[in-house]
């Protein structure tokens, strides 16, 4: 398979700051993103672009089923107002009618705002939902089902913008059905017209940021920054356009990595999506495997957690192992550091399976860049390691004691944030760099073509009451390897203390079973468990031990019995926890953790 591997420039400048880049110039890419739905509905119309599954089955549509409802659809958009003073909002699942209204508006030049379901569903206050509406002033919006939506919508946006709800459209008067968005076909010429303005600077989508430390930011995205992002991808991997691709993917559309990449990455090659029902949760992983059952996917993405749920199935399973390797190309990992163990599980149940390893890749960027920007390669592969800027990024690496924090420049950089003059100026460096907050590190100093790792974020350093930094975000990748699989997440505090301890989020069916418990046994009894709490007290003494100071020694630990919460804001879509809003939300367990009475944590020594 050939893949990414070109060598990298690296600059030492006056100041102390790296430039580096790779040395692959980034070759032509396309001005719009209704150029590939007109390519594919051209060159392989019959190709499924789009299955979902439903409640009576699956559901699936062409290349060139999708451009003519595009078109239609397009049509009556351009009758209603839009543009980016009035955009688009959408508030869906994945889904074919959500790529149908997404496409059409696209394909016209409106731009679109994705906004998380969770602003609506999850929310008591629906403050973030009604913060972005304010922000957006939306000349439309689309739900994904009446029922659901009309009590969020009704207290969060203006009464005189129209809503289209894709199913339950009878809920609300004040509801239309996707269907009465449809022209007739006769007014083709006007769209044709409003897509040939369409260019790179046009604005696609509005995407909003995590919103972990305040109310989110909408990132703007233009067409040029999707299309130039999309061929980086196409020279990281030059396999995805070899033969027809087929993803089977969940990660939600509302977000830079399922839209701007998973999405793009299939109508940029003219691949085939199923849209994947399920989670990388336990309560919900079955969807996935069901699905992945039946279909064997060309290249695969998920988070870590996704991948250690799914090993297991694998192992027990040789069919379903061999219907999964058996055409993959490579394995792609983002959003959180892979356990070494599930990395090498992978390459091993891969060997055993198609006689020879799988790539197993990961990279790093964010929203404000569309979204990569490093990418692994055959010379940086490996967990862990985010690779090389990809072709036609720039990266400036500014030291921060043993890491860097690591600024882009390139094609595919945002302009800004809409409305917000003062964050998109901060943004920004002297040089135009885009500032991410990212702490990077170099696997071999000697050669940087091996590529760099990740080593947490500039926002994740406190200090203790000494006035030591202590590197939260690196403490808690080495604090995953150690408590791995036993616990899935662990939050790293000690902000204005004498020490740094962590609060561990067991999985508690690994624990039952590695314990040999009762299935039925709650949480809280688990925790309290000899033989598990000894498994727990062995590995923070380990980590305690390669402590070499009081920056990076863990002297205790609490088991927490709660999980995160989504509505409080305590879980990111990407499955990982928002550290801040947990601490802010829990002081009980911080007052418990940093406690000298409280028997359910585990000391290491006294302090």
């Amino acid at each position: 398979m050939r893949f990414f591997s070109p060598d990298v420039e690296l600059t030492r400048r006056a100041d102390g700051s790296l430039l580096m880049r790779s040395v692959e110039p980034l070759g032509d890419y396309d001005f719009r993103v209704g150029d590939w739905l007109d390519r594919w509905a051209r060159e392989a119309p019959d190709r499924i672009f789009i299955v979902e599954q439903t409640q009576t089955g699956e559901r699936s549509i062409t290349y060139r089923e999708t451009r003519e409802e595009v078109l239609l659809l397009a049509e009556g958009l351009l009758c209603c107002g839009l543009g980016p003073e009035r955009p688009l909002a959408i508030l869906a699942a994945n889904g074919i009618d959500h790529a149908l209204i997404m496409l059409a508006a696209l394909y016209v030049g409106i731009p679109i705002a994705p906004i998380a379901p969770a602003y609506a569903l999850q929310s008591n206050d629906y403050a973030k939902l009604s913060y972005a509406f304010e922000l957006l002033t939306p000349g439309m919006v689309v739900v994904d089902d009446g029922v659901l939506y009309r009590q969020p919508i009704e207290h969060a946006l203006k009464l005189d913008v129209p809503v289209i709800a894709l199913r339950n459209a009878s809920a609300s008067r004040n509801l239309r059905n996707l269907g009465s968005l449809k022209g007739s076909g006769s007014h083709r010429n006007n769209v044709r017209e409003a897509a040939a303005r369409v260019g790179r600077e046009t604005i696609a989508k509005f995407l909003f940021t995590s919103g972990s430390t305040g109310m989110p930011k909408a990132v703007i995205n233009t067409h040029g920054m999707i299309c130039c992002n999309s061929q980086m991808k196409r020279q990281v991997a030059p396999c995805l356009e070899e033969e027809p691709l087929v993803m089977v993917d969940w990660a939600p559309w509302n977000h830079t990595a399922g839209s701007n990449s998973n999405f793009s990455i299939i109508l940029h090659n003219g691949g085939t999506l199923y849209i994947d029902p399920g989670k990388p949760t336990p309560a919900l992983f079955s969807a996935s495997l069901e699905l992945l059952r039946r279909i064997s996917p060309t290249i695969y993405f998920n988070v870590p957690r996704g991948y250690e749920l799914l090993i297991p199935h694998l192992e027990a399973d040789h069919a379903f192992r061999k219907r999964f390797f058996h055409r993959l190309k490579f394995l792609w990992y983002a959003a959180a550091s892979m356990q070494p163990s599930t990395w090498f599980d992978l390459e091993r149940l891969a060997v055993e399976t198609v006689g020879h390893r799988i790539l197993t890749v990961s990279g790093l960027g964010m929203t404000e860049t569309a979204p990569i920007a490093l990418f692994g390669n055959v010379k940086a592969n490996g967990p862990g390691v985010v690779g090389i800027p990809v072709a036609g990024v720039e990266l400036k690496l500014i030291a921060d004691e043993n890491s860097f924090e690591v600024l882009y420049r390139g094609p595919n950089v945002t302009p800004g944030y809409w409305r917000d003059p003062a964050s998109t100026a901060a943004a920004f460096d002297e040089e135009n760099f885009l500032r991410s907050g990212d702490l990077l590190s170099f696997i071999d100093p000697q050669r940087p073509q091996a590529g760099l790792r990740f080593d947490g974020r500039v926002n994740e350093v406190f200090k203790l009451d000494s006035g030591t930094k202590v590197s939260a975000g690196k403490l808690r990748l080495d604090a995953l390897d150690m408590l791995r699989p036993l616990a899935y997440e662990v939050v790293v505090a000690g902000a204005d203390r004498k020490d740094v301890r962590i609060l561990i989020f067991p999985d508690w069916e690994v624990c039952t079973r590695a314990a040999g418990l009762d299935q039925v046994a709650s949480p809280a009894q688990i925790a309290s468990n000899p033989a598990i709490r000894a498994m727990f007290q062995e590995r923070v003494a380990r980590l305690c031990a390669a402590g070499t100071g009081s920056s990076n020694r863990i002297v205790a630990a609490l088991l927490v019995d709660v999980p995160p919460s989504s509505a409080a804001g305590e879980l990111t879509e990407k499955g990982t926890v928002n550290s801040r809003a947990l601490q802010r939300n829990r002081p009980e367990l911080l007052d418990a953790l940093f406690g000298d009475r409280d028997e359910r944590v585990l000391r290491v020594e006294e302090t």
